[in-house]
């Protein structure tokens, strides 16, 4: 199901508004639609990049935190 949301929900839009704009030659309220369809799958990617960002930034945080914990106990950094 993530595969389908992160990649092919904005492709697929993509592909409509790239067909409306050649459908609407480039010069009617169809490729204007268009436009607007491509403008929404860019949305819908960043909207997904943005949330694997801020997901992974939690991931990080939580391992430096598990480093504090393991510096509080032992004097010393994991990795050292």
């Amino acid at each position: 199901m993530l595969t389908f949301t992160r990649v092919w929900l904005p492709i697929g839009i993509a592909i409509v508004g790239i067909v409306a704009i050649v459908v609407g030659h480039a010069r009617t309220s169809t490729a204007g639609a268009g436009v607007v369809l491509l403008g929404t799958a860019l949305i819908v990617w960043m909207i997904n990049w943005l949330f694997r960002m801020s997901v992974e930034s939690n991931k990080e945080r939580e391992q430096e935190e598990e480093a504090r914990r393991f510096f509080d106990e032992h004097g010393r950094w994991p990795d050292e």
